[in-house]
């Protein structure tokens, strides 16, 4: 249960129960969220974390339990699929859909770099990354209290993923992130919420903390547990010796009676962490490919030129760049997926070439069952034994086996994708953001692998943990460019952190300069406003002082107490009145 006493609770959440026919999902599930709390949600894929965040938000229906949403919460859900039309355009699009004003949705936008020119660009001209910006601002604009955050960084291009996380770092509200990828919840969340067998555990600590935690938990209990049962072996192997004995027959019932008290702790059902196996690729030495001055794009439209690279085997070359710049299309070509708009690349004879891309487990046949796919991509040349222990590698248990893939979650599908790959030895592994939709324990183990293997491999990924793990060299894709960068991927991510951080700040600033002018002449104007009433007020009350005066001067002889204490209000209400024109004049 999260719960905090200094902070009002946004929404409380008791038992819950949710199954998909025999499947359940959530089952008893309860927790708390309170202001300012920042959660990193974790689980393995299918667990039930994002219907969990469906059920918060109403598009699905629990089947037992309450959710309690208190009346001043306000829920920002990033909707991936929130459409755009081609006559939207950035900064217009976020006034009409936020009623905010313009230099507040301008604001907004400046922490995501949106600014200048892109504020009056049509929304579908941009790249998916910056798409998913003007999302991530309207749902800011629209000020919620408590964010839910559902695979944020998912398509998310590095530079992106390091903005939001700014943000998130400096954000004042509540949030639950969930994200496969480990550094960003360590670096943008304080407590962890693990969904784990139809539970909730909370854990008021960073998710490093935790997992430490729960390791030694466990290991903590499998002792515990061991020591008890060693007990009752041995206090029984001493009723089976001396039971029979009537001399002895009460001292065995004793026995009986500890060993009932010998409680063990449940120890859950755990889950298990893959184990991937990448069939060696061949040991000959030298280019696997050779490009130059190559062009790649589509038709007329051309994405980079002038491509001079030459690429070992061996290597571990991470393809980094922003999203729209070509670093799919790139990997693509090299896939021979679309061909070159100029000068084809040369490659080694016979190479083995597996290609991933981010959309491969949507293309699966919903009616292929996972047995049936993985022995296809065997092609005959594994034995039945090995498919189902590839398959068990991939965390595919026995009852998974005949599982159609229309029923698959989509991490569970990116692991059969893999699996299927691997069922097959590779000299080139084309890898298009190979973690997208898989848990960061998957992940790493997909990292450590492939870190080992001696195949030659080009990746895409804005995964961190991921890319330091296998990459040993980087090739970015920009302005139309493609080309090796010297220095390893640690230090080209300290860089990206440090000119996201100055150009993030130069844009706020800018913003903020313009927020200010613009609050000076409301400011000015209002002063104006505020002269003209104090004028007009001070000419009204100089005339009625007069007219008093001047009855006094012909009336001297007529005393008035009414007239008199007047006077002296007007004549009070007067000071006080030039008193604050004075005030607004300077």
């Amino acid at each position: 249960m999260c719960e905090n006493n200094s902070m009002s609770i946004l929404l409380q959440i008791n038992n819950i129960k949710k199954a998909y026919g025999p499947h359940v999902i959530l089952d008893g599930a309860s927790f708390g969220v309170a202001e300012k709390q920042k959660i990193g949600v974790i689980g393995r894929n299918g667990a039930g974390k994002s219907t969990l965040f469906n059920l918060l938000i109403g598009t699905e229906e629990f089947d037992s339990g309450e959710i309690n949403v208190h009346e001043r919460t306000r829920i920002g859900h990033l909707k991936q699929e929130e459409k755009f039309s081609d006559a939207d355009i950035v900064l217009s699009y976020l006034i009409e859909q936020s009623g905010k004003e313009d230099w507040q949705c301008a604001k907004i936008a400046a922490h995501f770099e949106l600014k200048n020119e892109l504020l009056t660009t049509r929304v579908l001209n941009l790249s998916g990354g910056f798409q998913m910006r003007v999302k991530v601002s309207l749902m800011l604009l629209r000020e919620p209290n408590l964010l839910l955050l559902d695979e944020p960084t998912n398509y998310l291009d590095l530079r992106t993923m390091l903005l939001l996380e700014k943000f998130l770092i400096n954000y004042k509200g509540a949030f639950m992130i969930i994200s496969h990828d480990r550094r960003f919840i360590k670096n943008t969340c304080k407590e962890t919420l693990d969904i784990e067998n139809g539970k909730a555990y909370h854990y008021p600590g960073v998710l490093e903390a935790y997992l430490s935690f729960k390791k030694e938990k466990l290991v903590t209990a499998q002792k515990y547990n061991k020591k008890q049962l060693e007990k009752q072996k041995h206090l029984q192997k001493f009723i089976d010796r001396f039971g029979a004995k009537a001399s002895l027959a009460t001292q065995a019932k004793s026995k009986a009676k500890q060993i009932k008290r010998l409680k063990t702790i449940d120890i859950e059902n755990t889950l298990g962490t893959a184990v991937i196996n990448i069939p060696k690729a061949s040991t000959k030495q030298g280019l696997a490919f050779v490009l130059e001055d190559m062009a790649i794009g589509y038709g007329t439209n051309l994405v980079a030129d002038k491509i001079n690279i030459e690429i070992y085997r061996g290597e571990h070359l991470a393809l980094l760049g922003d999203n729209g710049q070509g670093k799919s299309t790139f990997i693509k070509t090299i896939a021979r997926e679309v061909p070159t708009l100029k000068n084809s690349f040369k490659s080694s004879p016979n190479l083995r070439v597996a290609y991933y891309d981010q959309h491969s487990s949507v293309k699966l046949n919903p009616k292929e069952t996972v047995e049936s796919y993985l022995s296809l991509q065997a092609a005959g040349n594994f034995e039945s034994e090995q498919i189902y222990k590839m398959a068990g590698d991939f965390l595919f248990e026995d009852s998974d086996i005949k599982k159609p893939v229309s029923v698959l979650s989509g991490g569970e599908r990116a692991r059969l994708c893999l699996a299927g790959i691997f069922l097959q030895a590779h000299d080139v592994l084309l890898l298009d953001e190979p973690t997208n939709h898989l848990d960061f324990e998957t992940a790493e183990a997909l990292a450590m692998a492939l870190a080992e293997s001696n195949a030659t491999i080009i990746f895409i990924s804005h995964d961190r943990t991921f890319t330091s793990i296998v990459a040993d060299n980087i090739i970015e894709v920009k302005d139309k460019r493609v080309k090796r960068l010297f220095g390893d991927y640690d230090e080209y991510l300290e860089e990206l952190e440090k000119n996201a951080l100055n150009i993030g700040n130069t844009a706020q600033a800018l913003v903020d300069d313009k927020a200010e002018k613009k609050r000076k002449y409301e400011d000015e104007k209002k002063s104006k406003k505020d002269l003209v009433r104090l004028e007009k007020l001070l000419a009204r009350l100089n005339e009625e002082r007069d007219d008093l005066l001047k009855y006094f001067e012909f009336n001297f002889d007529k005393p008035d107490s009414e007239k008199y204490l007047r006077l002296k209000e007007v004549e009070e209400e007067i000071t006080r009145v030039e008193e604050e024109w004075l005030v607004v004049a300077l």
